[in-house]
C-alpha cells in the first residue's frame, strides 16, 4: 500500500487554516522548518509518523483526521467532513446538496449492481 502524501498534506493545510495559523506559526509550534512544512502540505515530501503525530497534536486533531484518505475504515471522519461542509450553507444549499447526494448514491448503487452482473 502506498500512502497518499498529497491528501495528507491537504488535510494538514486545511486544519492549519481552520486554526488560523500561518505555516511559520505551525512550524514554530512543531519545531519543523517552514520549508519542510510547505513541502509536507504540497505532498512533495514524505512525512514521518512522528511528524504526523506532532502536527496532529499541534493542530488539536487526531491522526485519523490526517490519514483518513489512506484508511479503508474512515466513515466517521468522512461523515464529519460532510457535516463541516454543510455548516455555512443556507437551507436552499443544504437541500440541493442533499438531493445531489441522494442522486449520486442511487447512481453508485446502480453502477455497482451492473458491475456485479458482469462477473
Amino acid at each position: 500500500m502506498t500512502l497518499d502524501y498529497k491528501a495528507i498534506g491537504k488535510r494538514i493545510k486545511t486544519a492549519r487554516i481552520n486554526k488560523k495559523l500561518t505555516q511559520e506559526q505551525l512550524a514554530g509550534l512543531t519545531e519543523i522548518s517552514p520549508t519542510h512544512l510547505s513541502n509536507i502540505e504540497t505532498g512533495t515530501t514524505r512525512v514521518s509518523l512522528t511528524t504526523i503525530v506532532t502536527l496532529a497534536n499541534a493542530l488539536e486533531i487526531t491522526v485519523d483526521d490526517l490519514l483518513c484518505d489512506n484508511l479503508t475504515h474512515a466513515r466517521v471522519q468522512f461523515e464529519r467532513d460532510i457535516s463541516l461542509l454543510l455548516e455555512d450553507c443556507n437551507e436552499y444549499e443544504v437541500r440541493i446538496i442533499a438531493e445531489m447526494a441522494e442522486a449520486l448514491k442511487a447512481s453508485l448503487r446502480r453502477g455497482n449492481a451492473l458491475y456485479r452482473q458482469k462477473d
